[in-house]
């Protein structure tokens, strides 16, 4: 049970991680010729969604990853 709870804390920590790090490297890229001037509430929306789709997309690779190493060894 206990191991499962640093599983969690581990995912929730990752997560958070890798959205703040999304959140910068987007703040870093010009989006304003995008989107229509009378919509910055929909556009700054935009921007928090895409901002925690790719940060979990990443965060989960990583933990996935992570698993399948610890995996591999039962293969030998």
């Amino acid at each position: 049970m206990q191991e499962l709870a640093k599983q969690a804390l581990l995912s929730m920590i990752s997560h958070i991680i890798f959205i703040i790090i999304t959140w910068q490297v987007i703040q870093s890229v010009r989006l304003d010729s995008i989107f229509k001037k009378d919509r910055t509430f929909e556009a700054k929306l935009l921007i928090i969604f895409v901002t925690i789709t790719i940060g979990t997309t990443v965060s989960k690779f990583v933990l996935d990853f992570l698993n399948w190493t610890n995996q591999i060894t039962f293969l030998f």
